[in-house]
């Protein structure tokens, strides 16, 4: 047997998280082919074959399971040791992957972000603002700030913030409409809100907890989307209160009326001791607390 290349391994263990030749390839960067070459160079270095194909994906045979099992304290080895050669000569440098509810990366990480290049011009931060869940055990993020906290696996989860959701409109909407007094007037007004069936995570499903039975006239997976249709005058949404108090085409409604969520710091256990994620996890603590007061 020959002795495996390291960046196989790594394929491989991409192509075991992902469950799909392309899935890895779009989190390695590498093309469907590319994967499958270098699956093939590894199961002829191993001796045996690791993934049965289907079109529903891969799955692992029992070498594959074996190895995935070597392969991830490898994986844990080769962190640490970067981690110690990077504290040892200093360097805080390399790609950082921070997946974030879309509100708290579109207002809070993007605008803030020349302060972490600023102090570490070797970071690249990758960020992915999105509504659906990320998962970091499979390696789609180093970093992720989630809704909730997880119920167990190798992850260092803490509490970073809590923020609140109202009922918003535009001035100009609420110069040309009734006075919005109470819960029951809300549902004379057309509603922006999501998609239902795109929402993968439960804590975004809040709209029963403010006003039900509203007529909807637009939706989205986008809270973007969602604030700028309310602010140019489409009608009444729930937003993020950190979000809707920087425009000032907004008006609250209701101000009594919120939802109160929390946002979570979630990372590898093996990862934490890095440079590159050290530096990242300051960045974000130092967002959220110069931030503070719009929470």
């Amino acid at each position: 047997m020959q002795s495996p290349n390291w960046d196989d391994i790594r394929v491989f263990l991409a192509v075991a998280r992902a469950g799909r030749l392309q899935a890895a390839g779009r989190l390695l960067g590498l093309d469907h082919s590319t994967v499958a070459r270098r699956m093939g160079t590894l199961e002829a270095a191993i001796g045996a074959r690791l993934i049965d194909r289907s079109p529903r994906g891969v799955v692992l045979t029992h070498a594959g399971e074996v190895l995935r099992d070597h392969a991830e304290r490898i994986e844990v080895e080769m962190i640490g040791a970067s981690a110690a050669v990077g504290a040892d000569t200093g360097t805080v440098a390399g790609s950082v992957r921070l997946a974030t509810p879309e509100a708290f990366g579109t207002y809070l990480v993007a605008p803030n972000v020349h302060r972490l290049h600023a102090r570490h011009p070797t970071i690249e931060l990758e960020l992915a603002p999105e509504s659906r869940s990320v998962s970091l055990s499979r390696r789609e993020a180093d970093i992720a700030i989630g809704l909730t906290r997880p119920p167990r696996g190798r992850l260092v989860a803490r509490r970073l913030v809590d923020y609140r959701l109202g009922l918003y409109a535009a001035r100009e909407y609420l110069a040309h409409h009734p006075t919005i007094d109470t819960v029951e007037a809300v549902k004379a007004h057309p509603l922006v809100w999501y998609i239902d069936e795109l929402i993968d995570i439960p804590e975004l499903r809040y709209f029963d907890q403010i006003v039900s039975d509203a007529p909807t006239v637009f939706r989205s997976s986008s809270i973007a989307a969602q604030q700028a249709a309310v602010a140019n005058g489409l009608g009444i949404g729930v937003l993020h209160v950190f979000a809707a108090e920087q425009d000032s085409r907004l008006e609250r409604v209701l101000p009594d009326l919120e939802v109160t969520r929390s946002y979570w710091l979630l990372m590898h256990a093996d990862q934490q001791r890095l440079p590159r994620i050290r530096a990242v996890v300051d960045f974000l603590d130092e967002v959220v607390r110069i931030n503070q007061h719009r929470f």
